[in-house]
């Protein structure tokens, strides 16, 4: 019943609320559909080691060994927050001199072997197609990261050994 005539309401009094709830119904799945594709891109759940890419262990045993360059290119924060691979060298990749500090780790050899890790495998996979086209011949990269991803659970959950920067 509509309040001021006391007869029951019309299809054309209810039409504007159900629109409503279904645009925002619509909204809602809308939101929701978009932060599982970006939660699915953020723990990079299809991740996995192809043949230029490293395991942690690899990449940990590698860089002990002198055989590559292993760069973590994450922010100073995170390396805060979690310590840096042991054997890594730390090098924001936002910084405005990051070739020029990748070239003075391997001694201006753009053919020296480097892999990059980051947190879960998203930007160092972005960063080792961007150094790629820039002339650096042998870019690994290590889809794992830190934290996990599609391609294993991390330097940190395989208990890898980390240093303060």
């Amino acid at each position: 019943m509509t309040p001021s005539s006391g007869t029951p309401p019309q299809s054309d009094d209810l039409a504007p609320s159900r629109l409503a709830r279904r645009g925002f119904g619509l909204g809602l799945l809308a939101v929701l559909g978009l932060g599982g594709v970006a939660g699915v891109r953020w723990f990079n759940v299809s991740a996995s080691v192809g043949e230029t890419d490293l395991t942690v262990e690899q990449a940990h045993l590698a860089a002990l060994a002198g055989d590559i360059t292993l760069i973590d290119i994450r922010r100073p924060e995170e390396w805060a927050i979690t310590g840096v691979p042991a054997g890594a060298v730390p090098i924001d990749m936002r910084s405005a001199q990051f070739v020029d500090m990748l070239l003075a780790q391997t001694k201006g050899q753009t053919d020296r072997p480097i892999a990059l890790i980051c947190a879960r495998g998203v930007r160092s996979a972005w960063l080792a197609g961007q150094l790629a086209q820039a002339g650096f011949a042998n870019v690994l990269d290590v889809p794992e990261g830190m934290m996990g991803s599609g391609a294993g659970p991390g330097w940190l959950k395989r208990g890898l050994p980390v240093v303060q920067p």
